[in-house]
């Protein structure tokens, strides 16, 4: 099973990307460094709640 997370950027706090994790995994939130629009950069990006 998989659910769907989405990802918030550190910065900005612009909501720009979703992805889906897997459900067993779900101990930590994920974080992945990743390009934002409105940054305009490579930026840390968090799960949501």
């Amino acid at each position: 099973m998989r659910e769907k997370v989405i990802l918030i950027c550190e910065e900005c706090l612009s909501r720009n990307y979703t992805v889906n994790r897997n459900i067993l995994n779900k101990n930590t939130r994920m974080v992945i460094k990743k390009f934002c629009k409105k940054c305009n950069k490579h930026t840390i990006h968090k799960e949501t709640k």
